[in-house]
């Protein structure tokens, strides 16, 4: 654990309780640096582990199994932990610009905030479905979802919208927990309907051929409607729109099409990619700062690009560390290459 008691002498401020930053509290909580202080700057006192929100929702983990306490960590790291949200950056002083609190002053800032849904894109999203993320905002609905089950079980249609990785395992998991819920009530599962909306022409575009099959054949033995070539062009009170102009009744709309970056990055100067990642360099330094570094969904490496998976913030978390020491040390941040292949598990939701 790091002695709080030493002079600061400079600062790192981390922007975001993503799974890079939760490897850079680690690394300096078993390896302090005397002299730095870190900050940790995020809206929430506890971030899940992405890929165990499926089994979550699955029943198979409880709500503290895929969680990390932020406040703990931070803690045993030496850091402060500032429970406010970062809406700007001033880079010409040096400063996160927060939300309801003064501005907090850096020498190194990381930033690892994940993505942003862009439910903006499609009328009527934003007010009537759900996004998968931020996490803590979906397991509120997600709860109230539940709750609506287990105290008025009924006729209920719900729809998720996207048929990549994210939408299949979550749809899947969902199924198989209120399908559960019902038949200890012992009410009648197939009370419930299950919905998959996709723009492409298959679910699981990015995997091969053979996973497709295989995951379109589950879908259609657990009696999922599946819709390919149908991009939700709206969302009402009632269900959802497609681009063929049909109308698709829905109780409840969950969100998981790819996001962006947060809107307030625009206002950064900092070079972004066409959707709003922060571009970075092999060193994991923003193209335009190099006090400035990304890391996890945020971050896109212009020499590496790579899909958005959990797998690379995890393993950008020791690089990161380094570099950002290193930078402190007015030494030169060494280069980070991702891997080119790695394990994509997709759970079936029952196991």
């Amino acid at each position: 654990m790091q002695n709080t008691q030493q002079p600061v002498l400079r600062d790192i401020v981390l922007v975001g309780g993503g799974h890079s930053h939760v490897g850079v509290l680690r690394r300096f909580g078993m390896k302090p640096a005397p002299g730095i202080r870190l900050t940790l700057i995020c809206r929430d006192t506890h971030t899940p582990y992405s890929g165990m929100l499926p089994g979550y929702v699955a029943g198979h983990y409880a709500y503290d199994d895929v969680h990390i306490d932020l406040r703990r960590l931070a803690e045993f790291a030496g850091a402060r932990f500032l429970r406010t949200e970062a809406t700007g950056i001033d880079r010409a002083g040096q400063q996160v610009i927060c939300s309801d609190r003064p501005a907090i002053p850096y020498d190194r800032l990381s930033i690892n905030i994940g993505s942003t849904p862009k439910l903006s894109n499609t009328g009527g999203a934003a007010d009537h479905a759900v996004a998968v993320k931020p996490i803590h905002r979906f397991n509120d609905r997600w709860l109230a979802l539940l709750e609506r089950v287990r105290s008025t079980p009924g006729p209920m249609r719900i729809a998720v919208v996207g048929g990549g990785a994210g939408g299949v395992e979550l749809l899947l998991a969902m199924q198989h927990r209120l399908r559960s819920e019902l038949k200890a009530l012992k009410q009648n599962p197939d009370l419930l309907a299950f919905a998959l909306f996709t723009r492409g022409r298959t679910v699981l575009p990015t995997h091969a051929p053979n996973v497709q099959r295989r995951f379109a054949r589950v879908l259609g033995e657990r009696g999922v409607a599946v819709h390919c070539n149908a991009e939700v062009t709206g969302v009402d009170a009632t269900g959802l729109t497609t681009v063929d102009g049909q109308h698709h009744h829905a109780d409840e709309v969950v969100w998981v099409t790819r996001a962006g970056g947060a809107p307030w990055l625009r206002d950064t100067g900092l070079a972004l990619d066409d959707s709003g990642f922060i571009q970075v360099t092999d060193t994991l330094q923003t193209v335009t700062d190099p006090n400035v570094f990304a890391a996890g969904d945020i971050a896109s490496m212009v020499n590496h690009p790579r899909e958005k998976a959990g797998v690379f913030a995890v393993r950008q978390g020791r690089p990161l560390a380094r570099n950002l020491r290193l930078s402190l040390e007015d030494r030169e941040p060494q280069p980070y290459r991702p891997q080119r292949h790695w394990l994509a598990l997709i759970s079936t939701g029952d196991q």
